[in-house]
């Protein structure tokens, strides 16, 4: 089981950094030149989708090792907060600091899905855009921790 989880997470991995590199010469523009409202667009559907493969790795891991992703109306929120907690099954997949920075994320896809791309405001997109790749990285990091604590599980459960 653990070992399948595995490779899923690479494949969302490797998808994830290949949507930031697409992105990467846009992002680095707009760090000195406001954007254009197509751009605008462009980014707020890289965040989108930042966060919908962040969450995609999440739900694999509910799906493999927990009890199955959340129901409900909140279960965007559930599925975060349970990614910062331990299991019987697993420890902790991100620290509750991590947690606290991906609701930023999670909060925009919301705003992304509900509102006209028109409706969109650079002064609120920007932190999440311009942060958006070390966010990835420290994602990356938690996920490495997360994968060495569930090889040492697995290779003491023989």
């Amino acid at each position: 089981m653990w070992h399948d989880l595995k490779k899923e997470i690479a494949v969302e991995r490797e998808a994830l950094d290949r949507l930031l590199s697409m992105h990467h010469e846009l992002t680095v523009k707009c760090a000195s030149i406001p954007p254009t409202h197509i751009e605008i667009s462009a980014l707020s559907a890289m965040l989108h989708s930042f966060y919908t493969g962040i969450e995609n790795l999440f739900k694999r891991v509910a799906v493999n090792l927990d009890q199955g992703i959340p129901r409900g109306e909140m279960w965007h929120s559930r599925l975060l907060d349970a990614m910062a907690l331990p299991t019987p099954n697993r420890p902790a997949v991100i620290t509750d600091d991590l947690r606290d920075c991906l609701y930023n994320y999670l909060n925009f896809r919301h705003v992304f899905r509900h509102a006209y791309a028109f409706e969109l405001r650079w002064s609120k997109m920007a932190p999440l855009v311009h942060d958006c790749e070390a966010t990835f990285q420290r994602v990356m990091r938690e996920l490495d921790n997360f994968a060495m604590a569930m090889d040492k599980k697995s290779n003491a459960s023989g």
